[in-house]
């Protein structure tokens, strides 16, 4: 099995398995409890949030734990445009993530916000000019991905925030896919919020964490008995955060040298792709990209077909984000970047890891062409 679909997820680190077994077994204590197996759990916690926070640049206050990247988002867009709103308009980019734009259209819809999806270019960038021509004094928040999980386009985050908090805009970050790939500082980028999920980086699915400046107040979108400091309540995933923390630190230890091989890699893949595959395309900005994300077009081929010709092969890749699969509709990144919706029907998204071999991507690359040309032979048939 070749499995280039880490956007979607990546496999658990064993560190991270062996960092969270004791608080599945003997150290099973509340955290909230006062006693000795439930002070051993909130340790546990403390100790979690201090790494998470050294790798955002951030408190260990800062640090909220979630169930992932999704709930991350739902609480950076609902709870601070919801908390002290200077006014009801916010702003995202129109390839956010579902989680985005859905928590978006949900102010829209139920709390009467005004929402502004900020264009892109061909490469899927958005412009710090853009998004000051939609900028207003009532502007409660921006929120624009570091990374796009679909072609790996790098947002310029930074000169956007700096746009967006001239004229007082909280802004916000999904930065799910650039964990491990990117710097993660919070005053790096500018930005008040970042968001965080533990799959893409080694951990548990279900664990993630959003990055929210103490001072600023928050709407909880789950209410209960106020952990995590009123902000997101419920027993908090004691292993979940330990298993998180420790694939967020031994991501960015290794991010460095792990962004320059993949990426080697990734440009002799993308490189033998546009050679042999007649007609293929990249995706996404060149440069401004991810290490290991290799998204293309395939005229004449459906991009479902051809990953079940990968399969097959034993190929595993995806036509786009995961949390959008099954639908018939195309990618609403692609079309916002301007392709038809028939051509965007044809995507393919290849992500590497850190695992991945040279002996893997020319594996792929083989198997790519001739699932290429196997689906435009039934087509032509």
């Amino acid at each position: 099995m070749i499995f280039l679909d880490h956007a979607a997820t990546s496999p658990v680190r064993r560190e991270a398995l062996e960092a969270m077994w004791p608080y599945l077994t003997g150290e099973f204590g509340n955290p909230s409890s006062r006693h000795r197996l439930g002070d051993g759990a909130a340790r546990a916690v403390d100790w979690a949030r201090g790494e998470v926070a050294a790798v955002a640049g951030c408190r260990p206050g800062d640090v909220v734990f979630t169930s992932g990247g999704t709930e991350a988002d739902n609480l950076a867009i609902k709870g601070l445009a919801l908390a002290t709103p200077r006014g009801r308009h916010v702003v995202v980019s129109a390839i956010e993530h579902e989680a985005v734009l859905e928590s978006a259209a949900y102010l829209e819809r139920r709390h009467g916000f005004d929402v502004s999806r900020l264009p892109v270019d061909g490469e899927g960038l958005v412009s710090p000019a853009a998004l000051q021509d939609v900028l207003r004094d009532d502007t409660t928040l921006v929120s624009v991905q570091l990374a796009n999980n679909e072609v790996g386009t790098i947002q310029p985050v930074a000169a956007l925030a700096g746009v967006a908090r001239a004229v007082g805009a909280l802004v916000h970050t999904d930065a799910v896919q650039a964990a491990g790939w990117l710097p993660l500082g919070l005053d790096a980028l500018g930005v008040d919020a970042l968001s965080l999920a533990g799959h893409k980086v080694g951990a548990p699915k279900g664990t993630g964490a959003l990055i929210v400046r103490g001072r600023l107040p928050i709407e909880p979108v789950v209410h209960g008995g106020g952990q995590e400091r009123g902000r997101r309540s419920g027993t908090e995933n004691v292993a979940g955060a330990v298993a998180f923390a420790t694939a967020l630190r031994l991501a960015e230890r290794e991010r460095v040298d792990a962004a320059a091989r993949v990426g080697s890699l990734a440009a002799r893949f993308t490189a033998r792709v546009l050679a042999e595959v007649p007609g293929a395309r990249l995706t996404g900005a060149p440069e401004a990209r991810l290490p290991g994300t290799c998204s293309f077009v395939f005229p004449g081929a459906s991009g479902e077909a051809v990953l079940l010709e990968l399969e097959r092969d034993g190929v595993f890749s995806s036509s786009g984000s995961a949390c959008a699969a099954g639908r018939d509709e195309p990618s609403h990144v692609l079309t916002a970047m301007g392709l038809p919706a028939d051509l965007a029907q044809t995507a393919v998204r290849f992500t590497l890891g850190r695992e991945t071999t040279a002996d893997e991507v020319d594996a792929a690359a083989d198997a790519v062409a001739r699932a290429v040309s196997a689906v435009r032979g039934i087509v032509d048939a």
